[in-house]
């Protein structure tokens, strides 16, 4: 999987370098992103990634910050294509909600990439993380540090497809240890001052508990704090591999593993798909899943993002 990881983003990367000539002779390229929040720094990591891959290409590049809200991004995206964007980087904060921004793009002839999150409506290309292999493997390792035995809890978050799949992952795993009992399911929204609330509850409500999984590392960060608090004895996974829940990892605290995404290959990729169709590519893939890897003790220390 590395190998083939390796070789998308080595053809994205050429895909790039050859537009860079390009739009020498054709015009200076304008992109647009706009992102479902920038307060997490998965998606800063995201934009810096996206503004190298912008100055080697001499692209204007306009983004924008929906703070999870379906209106503004929709709004924003329009105020974008008054700015005649060839390229749309769209991060969604509702994969339904955002349908008509995407037919608008469509109409307005830009090239639509959904990056991280998939979108409704005529998007050219999906490229995200394997969000439920992501769930299964941090909820397998979780039912495997029990030893297949125990009380465990799901962390919740915002209902859009990303976090849904993990959550899949995290059943499908979980149902393949006969000794390991789902006792509650609470949401966190992804926020660490809300997740560290509702953990509280969660574990004077199940003196048995014994695993907690979190959809992000945002929310295992709260959970993390609760469970410190509580004194308890209570193993906590997620998915992410967030700098800080690295740090808790690779200091021997509950938190025992993060499943990484890479979110600096995901907006590589996806523009790379993008510049490749506005160049005249007829084969670009409809959909690029980008793999996920374990981080735990093992290898957390110099692991990043």
């Amino acid at each position: 999987m590395k190998t083939l990881m390796k070789t998308v983003s080595a053809a994205a990367l050429g895909i790039i370098a050859s537009a860079a000539v390009a739009t020498a002779d054709d015009g200076k390229l304008k992109i647009g992103m706009t992102f479902q929040e920038m307060n997490n720094p998965y998606f800063v990591s995201m934009l810096e990634a996206l503004k190298e891959a912008s100055a080697v290409l001499g692209a204007d590049l306009v983004v924008t910050d929906a703070a999870h809200d379906v209106a503004k991004q929709i709004s924003d995206v329009e105020d974008m294509l008054q700015q005649d964007i060839d390229i749309l980087l769209l991060n969604p904060t509702d994969s339904a909600g955002i349908e008509s921004a995407v037919k608008m793009a469509k109409d307005a002839g830009a090239i639509v990439v959904a990056v991280d999150a998939n979108a409704n409506g005529p998007v050219d290309t999906f490229v995200g993380s394997k969000n439920r292999d992501a769930g299964y493997m941090s909820c397998k390792y979780m039912a495997e540090a029990l030893g297949g035995d125990g009380e465990v809890a799901i962390l919740d978050g915002i209902p859009v497809i990303p976090i849904l799949q993990r959550v899949e992952g995290c059943k499908a795993a979980l149902e393949e240890f006969p000794g390991i009992a789902l006792v509650d399911t609470q949401n966190g929204r992804q926020d660490r001052s809300v997740a560290l609330g509702v953990v509280e509850n969660m574990i004077q409500a199940h003196p048995n508990l014994e695993g907690i999984f979190s959809v992000n590392d945002g929310g295992a960060m709260g959970a993390l704090a609760a469970i410190q608090g509580s004194g308890r004895d209570i193993k906590l996974t997620s998915v992410d591999g967030a700098p800080e829940a690295v740090d808790a990892i690779a200091k021997g605290t509950p938190f025992i593993e993060t499943t990484a995404q890479f979110p600096r290959d995901q907006v590589r990729v996806g523009l790379g798909m993008a510049l490749a169709q506005l160049w005249g590519a007829r084969v670009v893939p409809s959909e690029v899943p980008i793999d996920v890897m374990v981080v735990d003790a093992k290898n957390a220390e110099g692991f990043g993002w």
